[in-house]
């Protein structure tokens, strides 16, 4: 059978990053782009805090000069969907990584690039609008809706803090709790309360993003009266968590109770020996473009420095 050195596992900035990295090292990667080659960010219309680019860029056209960088140093890069993996516990064997429920890849490393998934309402006018006014990230795309009215959903601490940020660029916020009570912790709250242009509505649900090519109101419901009003704004932010594409590796790779995978402190080595984790899969806090990049960068260093010890 044939063994191959490196084999990533998803195609956002980190996975296409550890490619072009790995490539350089001459580790002759095989990158398999899951069910969204390029990942979130070919949902996103425009990209303007990656360095490189000073006039922006759209999420699709930035994922394809990543992958065109990758594939100029030789990543093989092919359509498919990992569906099954069997990752060995002991350092120097190799792991096996079934692709579309029949093909098999035996690789001396694995680096995964997953990502992770907002969590939406699931409103067919939710993703009518999205990239249009609809957004899962305040820090990604607040600065477009700057002097403008936003409503933000969710009741965390993520909640808090991406409401508290829109307010800082925002005319005014909105945020939508569902229950009586924020779930967030008690000084991300009384930030929350504390700024003066932030409005928290609680026991309040959304029926409806509205609007003709933009967002431009939100229909929402008072479940303690039953009442529905609509709330003038141009911006829509889901702040109600994210899931990490995680779910293959549970019983084989360490991760937290959500479900984000755990790597040795500044490294990107997880449990398992020639195992390695990049981006959104192993990072709850900044899942922001560029960290994810350098992320993958760190992966396809370790994966190179893990080879040359077996060697």
């Amino acid at each position: 059978m044939e063994i191959i050195e490196c084999l990533i596992i998803g195609s956002g900035p980190a996975g296409y990053t550890a490619a072009i990295y790995a490539s350089r090292a001459n580790l002759n990667p095989v990158l398999i782009q899951g069910l969204q080659p390029g990942g979130q960010l070919t949902t996103t219309n425009d990209v303007e805090n990656y360095p490189g680019y000073p006039e922006g860029v759209t999420g699709p056209i930035m994922m394809e000069d990543f992958k065109k960088q990758a594939e100029r140093f030789g990543s093989k890069i092919v359509f498919g969907t990992v569906t099954e993996v069997i990752l060995s516990k002991t350092k120097g064997d190799v792991h096996k990584i079934i692709v579309d429920n029949k093909e098999e890849i035996y690789t001396k490393t694995v680096i995964i690039s997953t990502g992770a998934s907002a969590k939406y309402l699931g409103l067919e006018s939710e993703k009518k609008f999205m990239g249009s006014g609809v957004s899962a990230c305040a820090v990604c795309d607040g600065f477009f809706f700057k002097n403008q009215d936003v409503v933000v959903v969710g009741g965390g601490d993520s909640a808090a803090e991406e409401a508290t940020y829109l307010a800082k660029l925002c005319k005014k916020v909105y945020l939508l709790v569902r229950k009586d009570e924020m779930r967030a912790s008690q000084i991300m709250q009384k930030r929350v309360f504390d700024t003066n242009n932030l409005e928290v509505l609680f026991n309040h649900e959304t029926i409806e993003v509205m609007g003709d090519k933009t967002v431009n109101s939100i229909k929402v419901k008072d479940t303690k009266n039953n009442q529905e009003k609509i709330i003038s704004a141009s911006g829509f932010f889901l702040a109600i968590g994210h899931t990490p594409n995680t779910q293959i590796f549970k019983n084989q790779l360490d991760m937290d109770s959500v479900g984000y995978l755990i790597t040795k402190p500044d490294s990107s080595i997880t449990n398992l020996p020639g195992v390695f984790a990049s981006g959104d899969a192993q990072d709850s806090i900044y899942r922001q473009a560029i960290t994810a990049a350098g992320s993958g960068c760190m992966a396809a260093l370790d994966a190179e420095r893990y080879l040359s010890e077996l060697d």
